[in-house]
């Protein structure tokens, strides 16, 4: 039986629980038409300063470590005052910092709003992941991240496409910038109704034990190694950029490809997990191997190969990794639990972007060996989780 009945009725908590990941979905398209349209070319727009791939490395590095280490703060934050819904808008307001790129006019400020605008997903992301956890948990961890990243994703595909229509139509960087006002006010407003509908969204879940336990810790390992192999998208568009590989307005356009495969993936991936768990983790490190090798190849077929190869990888980080801290901390703990998670992602993302652009530029041969020595490591904190683990 529900001992839930007095907050929504038993019957209801389900539909109600969806229409939570909906809601939150719709808020995270428009976000990420606004930051992923960005992403697609804040590396070839920063390379029109003349700047090296480690400047590119280093910036979009620096963007997600600190996207990512502020997570521990923000993580403690939310599990102290249970504000979920004021840290969440806190930390999307801060998303108006991407239109603002197209009034800088110094590589340096818009490395400065490219930072900035990583910091406030790093205020917000502990208390929406939590939101929608609780809510996963009537109608499946892995399926209820899917929906959410499978929304989200549409408005990672949509926004690079804009960005690609806008240079294509011959508009210039600063243009495509400034169109991204849009989603973001409605990125503000769909989340004010979210809050609206669902004041107290902890109502679909129960209180359970307050711990950490030590398969959460292996798994923060494993997570840290993955990501330290993963070659960001930056180092990619750049390769694009600098080699001629692609011209500015399909860079967006492949980059929309990776995003809609990684919604495709998360819906894949998440029913995968509810079904057997934590094992759904180990085609991570085997995927993520042959990116770099598809990717900086001058055959435009295994670029596009290794392009679809990065967005499945997307779409497990975003779904399976996030829905595995749901399993692994108690309700109590989960704002911390996501805290912890996201600043060693992110550590991973910045030691591997900086690897990456720093290695890129001496010799592609020695970054194809860095990927593969890391996630072969990788598989050491795997096979432990596997044996430690009951999810």
């Amino acid at each position: 039986m529900d001992t839930k009945k007095d907050d929504y009725g038993y019957r209801d908590l389900r539909s109600k629980a969806f229409k939570l990941i909906i809601l939150m979905g719709i808020v995270s398209f428009f976000g990420d038409v606004t930051y992923e349209g960005a992403r697609s070319i804040t590396a070839p727009y920063l390379a029109t300063f003349g700047v090296s791939a480690l400047v590119v490395g280093l910036v979009s590095g620096a963007g997600e470590f600190l996207g990512y280490a502020l997570r521990l703060v923000s993580g403690f934050l939310v599990d102290k005052t249970r504000r979920y819904w004021l840290i969440t808008f806190v930390g999307y307001g801060l998303i108006l910092s991407i239109p603002l790129i197209a009034f800088a006019g110094e590589w340096e400020i818009v490395a400065f709003l490219i930072v900035l605008e990583r910091m406030g997903k790093a205020v917000r992301s502990p208390a929406k992941d939590s939101i929608i956890s609780f809510a996963t948990k009537k109608v499946g961890r892995g399926w209820g991240f899917g929906i959410h990243e499978a929304i989200d994703q549409f408005g990672a595909v949509l926004g690079p496409l804009i960005l690609f229509y806008v240079l294509y139509s011959g508009w210039n960087f600063q243009g495509g910038f400034s169109l991204l006002f849009l989603p973001a006010i409605l990125c503000i407003l769909f989340l004010a109704l979210a809050r609206f509908e669902f004041p107290k969204p902890e109502v679909f879940e129960e209180a359970s034990e307050e711990k950490l336990s030590r398969t959460f810790w292996v798994y923060t390992l494993f997570v840290f190694l993955t990501m330290a192999g993963f070659v960001n998208f930056q180092i990619i568009s750049y390769h694009f950029k600098v080699q001629e590989v692609l011209s500015d307005a399909f860079i967006p356009a492949v980059y929309a490809l990776a995003m809609g495969v990684d919604a495709l993936a998360a819906l894949l991936i998440g029913k995968a997990y509810d079904k057997i768990g934590l094992k759904a983790l180990s085609l991570l490190p085997v995927l993520i191997i042959p990116i770099p090798l598809f990717s900086f190849s001058p055959n435009l077929m295994l670029v596009v190969l290794g392009i679809i190869l990065w967005g499945v990888v997307m779409g497990m980080q975003e779904t399976v990794m996030r829905a595995a801290i749901a399993d692994l901390t108690s309700l109590s703990k989960r704002g911390t639990g996501y805290g912890i998670f996201n600043t060693v992602f992110g550590l991973g993302w910045f030691f591997g972007g900086l690897m990456a652009g720093f290695l890129y530029d001496v010799s592609l041969r020695y970054l194809l060996f860095y990927v593969i020595v890391l996630e072969i490591i990788a598989f050491l904190p795997l096979v432990l989780l596997f044996r430690i683990s009951k999810i």
